[in-house]
């Protein structure tokens, strides 16, 4: 059997130049009696907290802020956020960041509505154990910062899973904020480096979702509502929002990179990671994701230029473009057609080219795209080599859910090949 029917969730979202000065009539308006609001230490002093913090305190909104959020979380940060969000009752939570802060405050949300599940019951199976979200969660709203994740939209929390390595996740509608606050104003404060690697992420959601294996194709059909997974594939609905942020991101990341001050290009990549998010937040996303986990989980030494943290770190959108080219030189055989669609929206003119040459020509489309934005030169230039080929099979074989959303298969094996310091890999069924 399979899954014949798909269902479309996302969370409200408010969009516009300082939007963000409403959220404290928001909170009053929701009774909101005790508020948690979490940020990370380097956003903390800047002006988007500002701006929200002027507002809660105009509109008299009582509320406590956690800063401790860690940039890529860890199951150590989540629990320590957490521990936080129990020792008060709070009655409405706040996020304002990046993927980092809304995963972390999605996290602490969960676990302070159900203060008796053990950490691992909500994370994703094999890891996890799984469970299907029950109870109630308080409302969250979700202010970002940057614009790459979409986490303002998505039932998604990710985090490194330090005893493996490699990051795996939460994935329950029941996680979805109850309002993005989506205020261009904030993205004029990324750092170039930043707003790439947040660029990259929206690139491959968009690409990933729009190439998933069709949610028609998906097996077996969940014999409860339930547990409709949240990520069911390409479809309809998410197929409209992954193109349209194809062609804003084709528009405007570039100059949204170059020129921090160019106010069109950062707002129309903030709205291309919603777009995105919406998008992927139904279809899911597939190899490129599912690989990027141990990249990232796994890093020895290497820093990641303008990110301000006291530890090695390879951004989510870093580890996840670098094998882009490679990914979609594999997957093209699945549908070549979106394929050559996605390569001609990213300027690449494919008329009179073969359907058996989608996947050279996407990758070498990518490829041209990364070059002219100066990413790291593969796997290498982030301190990997042929020794760490096994950590990051053992980190890629358990992300079942990014994996499965390619095509139907039960046991992949992905064997990872650096050739010439390039990502290039081979999957092997």
């Amino acid at each position: 059997m399979c899954f014949l029917l798909s269902q479309m969730a996302s969370a409200n979202i408010r969009y516009g130049e300082g939007v963000t000065r409403e959220i404290g009539m928001d909170l009053h308006n929701m009774g909101a009696q005790n508020v948690c609001l979490m940020t990370d230490t380097n956003l903390s002093g800047l002006p988007p907290v500002r701006a929200v913090l002027d507002s809660l305190v105009q509109h008299g909104v009582k509320y406590k802020c956690y800063n401790n959020v860690r940039v890529e979380p860890t199951d150590s940060s989540f629990k320590e956020a957490i521990n936080f969000a129990k020792k008060e009752d709070f009655d409405v939570y706040v996020a304002v960041g990046g993927g980092s802060v809304i995963d972390t405050c999605k996290a602490a949300n969960l676990y302070a509505s159900h203060p008796e599940a053990d950490f691992l019951d909500f994370v994703n199976a094999p890891i996890g154990k799984g469970k299907p979200i029950t109870g109630t969660l308080k409302p969250l709203i979700a202010v970002p910062t940057t614009a790459g994740t979409g986490s303002e939209t998505t039932g998604v929390a990710i985090f490194d899973y330090e005893p493996l390595k490699a990051k795996t996740g939460i994935a329950n509608r029941a996680l979805r904020p109850v309002l993005g606050i989506v205020d261009p104003l904030h993205t004029l404060h990324m750092p170039q480096r930043v707003a790439a690697n947040s660029g990259f992420d929206v690139l491959c959601h968009a690409l990933e979702s729009y190439t998933a294996l069709p949610y028609s194709q998906r097996s077996p059909c969940p014999s409860n509502p339930l547990l409709r997974p949240a990520y069911q594939g390409s479809n309809p609905i998410s197929d409209v929002w992954a193109r349209h942020a194809l062609h804003f991101v084709a528009k405007y990341m570039k100059r949204a990179v170059r020129n921090p001050d160019d106010i069109e290009a950062r707002s129309s990549m903030h709205l291309a990671s919603v777009f995105a998010g919406i998008g992927f937040g139904n279809a899911g996303v597939h190899l490129c994701h599912g690989m990027s986990y141990p990249i990232a989980g796994n890093v020895k030494t290497f820093k990641a230029k303008d990110y301000n943290v006291d530890h090695p770190i390879v951004p989510h959108g870093l580890s996840v473009v670098l094998t882009s080219p490679a990914v979609f030189a594999f997957t093209a055989s699945m549908c070549p057609e979106r394929h050559l669609e996605a390569a001609e929206i990213l300027g690449t003119d494919i008329r009179n080219v073969k359907r058996a040459d989608a996947g050279r020509i996407l990758a070498e489309t990518l490829r041209n795209f990364l070059f002219d934005l100066e990413v790291e030169d593969g796997l290498s230039a982030i301190g990997y080599n042929q020794q760490d080929v096994p950590d990051l099979v053992k980190g890629t074989i358990p992300q079942a859910r990014q994996t499965r959303t390619h095509i139907p298969i039960s046991s992949p094996v992905c064997i990872f090949c650096l050739c010439n310091d390039h990502a290039f890999f081979t999957v092997v069924f």
